[in-house]
């Protein structure tokens, strides 16, 4: 072929004696064998995606209808280009590059979009100046017919026939050259969707390359970049964006970013009061400069990009974030990205509820580890204190002193001023220690006050200092508590017994951190930790004015209220056992323990005095005792009948259930039995002296049914 015109591949001899035939069968012939032509064709362009390979079938199967010297088929491969397929023929192979113009047809032989035509004699119609033309005059070609090929109003292309004999092809040609196109279109149609189906199945399974990447990232923003390469070949880009939106649609913020070093994108988007994007499922914008919302059109000039690609991200609760591909080529996204772009999305979605869940885990893993870390401190203070003696002991395990010693323990760490509160007795100053011991200024000094044990003056001088000459008497320099408790706690009990005026300068210490002494004119650092502590209500003294509303505020910076010990009747038993064994140590014939009556005792009464009542009633106890069990006879009046009462509204709630002197009796019985009636063994097998013995036997009338030990 020559001037560009594609060349055409002879026909073999079945080939060309079929053309005879077809050349003088007519019509009937043509109807004959056009079905099974065009069956042949249908059945072999669904078995190939490659278009050389099923346009073939259509000439060899077209060659037993029509009459030609050569068959083609022309496809638009652009608005006035057209790819041209040899099918079949008898012209000599030429050479060229398979492509020619609508420009290279005359006239009188260009292909029309729709319809059919049919050309009896080339030679008068035929322009040399024309390729097409040209060449067609120089094969000798004399007549032609060409049929469109359509599908659903798209013209595809058209199919070509050409003869040596003018005349060649009659209606019933024309209606069968038709027809093969009709199957043509089908079968181009197919080869479409097959491509376009295979190209997208290659785009998603690149999409899939992912997974690896994304698998081993708990934060997205490290490996965004690599998602971003991993992307560009199945979805092309210049900037992929992962971004939410506020509730109120008026700010966009930026998680991460990739695509392009050259421009930074801000991790705060001014949106406008436009509508949210992203709060809908997907959208593509075409052009972000045509856009009527202001919103996108802000989108697209953070980085002069031209059109977008939004995907919504289902894995984020709130459904405010989306996956954004931008592109600075207007109309750079289509219907068909959009699966891609979904997946990429479900993909990042997934990571990103990888990510949640393991931040999550790891918060969970941190709780716990605090809390671990706090039990191990409260446990290790609790040990410290517990191996000391006198009133630092920490000694309990309900519920509500456990809570009251871990909120010690997490206040102790810092610099925080701390108030407790709650009735007097109920273990204050026991919790200041706890704290002191469990502070960084542990090593440094504890030092306490109690606030209603000294009048005005003294009690000013005495936590201030004072200089020489300060009052009559001052006959030297001394140091003040605050001074004492340098580097260390100081503890102010009975806070609420103080003078507003002397809360003016306790509030001075508290926000200023120095003070004066009394009769001193330079101000002194004061390097201290504060706790106080009050039985009183500080806010009803507020209101009565009798307590400065601005130090209030400043000491109960945090507030641990103590319960009473009614409150906490678990940890008087214990509680009991640790003051006798501090006992012990300062009388002549210590305790042996405590009677099983005794303790039911303690148990009913309510302590209105709390733990320093209960200390005080053992102490007395344990020296009337003289070295025995302590029995209810060597409680105070008012502990036995104030118990005696609980025990016997306990028993009357009880019923038949609880019967004291029945069990009683029966303990008495058993363990005389035990020792043989031996009165001194069953004594000190029951916790009793010899005397509560014989007691407890003539109350229940067994003293004569017995004999003497």
């Amino acid at each position: 072929m020559e001037s560009g015109i594609p060349s055409i591949s002879p026909v073999d001899d079945a080939g060309a004696s079929a053309q005879g035939a077809t050349a003088t069968g007519g019509a009937g012939f043509v109807r004959d064998h056009l079905s099974a032509a065009l069956a042949r064709i249908a059945l072999a362009a669904p078995g190939t995606l490659e278009r050389r390979d099923f346009v073939t079938a259509v000439g060899e199967a077209a060659v037993a209808v029509l009459p030609f010297d050569s068959i083609a088929v022309l496809l638009y491969d652009g608005p006035q280009s057209l790819m041209l397929y040899s099918l079949a023929g008898t012209l000599p192979r030429g050479s060229g590059e398979g492509r020619v113009s609508l420009d290279d047809f005359s006239p009188g032989i260009r292909p029309e979009r729709g319809g059919r035509k049919r050309i009896d004699d080339l030679e008068p119609v035929l322009s040399p100046a024309h390729k097409v033309d040209a060449w067609w005059g120089k094969q000798g070609l004399r007549s032609a017919a060409w049929a469109a090929i359509e599908f659903r109003g798209r013209t595809e292309g058209f199919l070509y026939v050409t003869s040596r004999s003018p005349g060649a092809f009659g209606p019933a040609h024309e209606v069968a050259l038709g027809s093969i196109a009709t199957v043509l279109a089908l079968a181009l149609e197919h080869e479409r969707l097959s491509v376009a189906d295979l190209a997208r199945r290659r785009r998603l399974d690149a999409v899939d390359q992912l997974l690896p990447t994304l698998a081993t990232a708990l934060d997205v923003r490290e490996v965004f970049d690599r998602v971003s390469q991993h992307v560009q070949p199945a979805l092309g880009h210049d900037r992929i964006v992962l971004a939410s939106q506020t509730a109120d649609g008026r700010t966009a913020t930026v998680h991460a970013a990739a695509g392009g070093p050259d421009v930074e994108i801000p991790s705060v988007i001014d949106l406008g009061a436009g509508p949210c994007p992203s709060r809908e499922e997907w959208r593509i914008v075409p052009d972000f400069e045509e856009e009527t919302d202001e919103s996108l059109r802000r989108v697209g000039a953070v980085e002069q990009m031209r059109s977008g690609l939004f995907v919504r991200l289902w894995a984020e609760p709130t459904g405010s974030a989306s996956l954004v591909f931008l592109s600075r080529q207007p109309r750079q996204f289509c219907d068909d990205d959009l699966p891609v772009a979904q997946k990429v999305a479900a993909y990042v979605s997934l990571a990103l509820s990888h990510q949640r869940l393991a931040e999550e885990h790891r918060r969970a893993a941190a709780v716990r580890e605090r809390a671990s870390q706090l039990e191990d401190r409260v446990e290790r203070l609790r040990q410290e204190l517990d191996g000391s003696r006198g009133p630092a002991r920490v000694v309990g395990r309900s519920k509500a002193w456990t809570e009251v010693l871990a909120q010690a323990a997490k206040v102790a760490r810092a610099e925080t001023t701390v108030l407790l509160t709650g009735e007097s007795g109920t273990g204050k100053e026991v919790i200041a220690r706890f704290i002191h011991r469990g502070s960084p200024r542990a090593n440094g000094p504890f030092t306490a006050l109690n606030c209603a044990a000294l009048p005005e003056q003294l009690l000013e001088s005495e936590l201030f200092g004072y200089e020489r000459g300060a009052f009559t008497g001052a006959t030297a320099a001394k140091a003040g508590r605050i001074q004492q408790a340098e580097g260390g706690l100081l503890f102010l009990d009975e806070i609420g017994e103080t003078t507003p005026a002397l809360q003016v300068k306790l509030l001075r210490v508290l926000q200023e951190r120095e003070y004066q002494r009394l009769g001193g004119t330079r101000p002194i650092k004061a390097d201290v930790r504060i706790v106080a502590a009050t039985n009183r209500d500080l806010e009803k003294a507020m209101a009565r004015g009798d307590f400065r509303e601005d130090l209030y505020y400043r000491l109960c910076v945090f507030q641990i209220h103590l319960p009473p010990l009614r409150e906490r009747r678990e940890d008087i038993l214990p509680l009991a056992e640790a003051f006798l064994q501090e006992i012990s140590g300062s009388v002549a014939r210590p305790a042996e323990g405590i009677s099983r009556e005794a303790e039911g005792w303690l148990l009913s009464y309510d302590w209105p005095g709390n733990v320093r009542e209960l200390r005080n009633v053992l102490e007395r106890a344990t020296i009337l005792c003289d070295g025995g069990l302590i029995t209810t006879d060597h409680l105070p009046h008012d502990v036995a009948v104030r118990a005696a009462a609980g025990v016997e509204r306990k028993g009357a709630a009880a019923g038949d259930e609880l019967d004291l002197d029945r069990s009683e009796r029966e303990l008495v019985v058993r363990a005389l039995e035990a020792t043989g009636d031996n009165r001194t063994q069953a004594a000190r097998l029951l916790g009793l002296t010899r005397p509560q013995l014989y007691r407890r036997l003539r109350k229940h009338g067994l003293a004569a049914t017995r004999r003497a030990g």
